[in-house]
């Protein structure tokens, strides 16, 4: 039976057997100085998150497939009629979902990779994959965006005849199959990097084709080519913001920059709070995949702790504590006895 706060510590025979589970009730004890009225209330920004997703990996790999195929179908009709209208929208929307197709397949298999297991020389699997494709992705639109701009404002300066026409009939059935891809992809786990990715990429077509049906218009009522041209350069507009807006997350994760909602010294303030815990150092904090962070930190216990035998029981407080109050479920911790750090080789705040 769980011990109540007011006899769980009541003498030094207390050794807590191996029925004490310490559940959230009684993890901060009446010696804690984490008491009932912790400032972290359901107020603050770090609360328990539901860690489980509303769709597993073979339903975004579903989404993912139907939205490649409609897209890939889409994309041959569109070049085909780019090159017969002479419209560089149409083409440049086209080249814009080339990096669509080739986003989501590099998903599929970045989700394939990422389910492998762990091995001796591959000790977290491949769960990076999905950060490097959606990297590629990003340099990819990149890429994409300079050519478009670079033929775009070569036709501002020599416009060419468009049939305008038959940008609006293509741009209106392209809009609303990104619609379809669109909503198919927002049922997927957006969570994930990868698959926020590819839902962008879906977005920002989107905008394209609707800037094309724009410009067809135009062109249309008043045979003003060089709007083709104009749309052009919004969709590579679109397609830029996108890529930063990718790339940035991807490199920050690459890099094993600390997550962005995880504040180091708040963390070191509230772990030093927690009952038998001297002092903390060398606190690092950077994320595996999306939504997966991790923790390392030596914590320095009392020598009464020791003598007591409740190491274990401080490690469970600490751990507790990350996972409750900052969303780290996986963290490694090095408990440490006051003076050790005087000879710990690498040693840092």
């Amino acid at each position: 039976m769980p011990h109540s706060p007011d006899d769980r510590h009541d003498d030094g025979n207390d050794r807590h057997d191996g029925n004490d589970r310490h559940d959230g009730n009684d993890r901060h004890d009446g010696n804690d100085r984490h008491d009932g009225n912790d400032r972290h209330d359901g107020n603050d920004r770090h609360h328990v998150h539901d860690h489980a997703h509303p769709v597993g990996a073979g339903t975004d790999r579903t989404y993912l497939t139907a939205t490649l195929v409609l897209l890939a179908v889409f994309m041959a009709f569109e070049v085909v009629t780019a090159f017969l209208s002479h419209s560089l929208a149409l083409l440049a929307d086209a080249g814009h979902m080339l990096v669509d197709v080739g986003a989501i397949a590099g998903s599929l298999v970045a989700l394939r990779l990422a389910e492998r297991p762990e091995t001796g020389s591959h000790t977290f699997g491949l769960k990076r994959a999905e950060i490097l494709a959606a990297a590629c992705n990003a340099i990819t639109l990149l890429v994409v965006a300079v050519l478009i701009a670079s033929e775009a404002v070569e036709r501002l300066v020599h416009p060419v005849a468009v049939h305008g026409g038959t940008m609006i009939a293509v741009a209106a059935v392209g809009v609303a199959v990104n619609v379809v891809a669109t909503m198919t992809l927002s049922r997927a786990n957006r969570r994930s990097l990868n698959i926020e990715g590819a839902y962008r990429h879906v977005v920002t077509d989107l905008y394209g084709f609707i800037g094309t049906v724009v410009a067809g218009i135009v062109i249309v009522a008043t045979g003003f080519n060089r709007a083709d041209s104009i749309a052009s350069l919004v969709v590579v507009g679109l397609m830029l913001t996108a890529a930063v807006r990718l790339l940035r997350p991807a490199l920050h994760i690459l890099l094993e920059a600390t997550p962005e909602d995880i504040d180091l010294e708040e963390v070191r303030q509230h772990l030093l709070e927690l009952h038998d815990v001297a002092s903390v150092h060398d606190l690092h904090a950077w994320t595996l995949t999306s939504s997966l962070p991790i923790l390392t930190a030596h914590v320095v216990v009392t020598d009464d702790c020791i003598r007591r035998g409740d190491v274990g029981l401080v490690l469970d407080r600490l751990q507790g504590c990350l996972a409750g109050h900052f969303d780290v479920a996986h963290s490694t911790l090095q408990l440490e006895a006051i003076g050790h750090l005087d000879h710990e080789l690498g040693g840092h705040p």
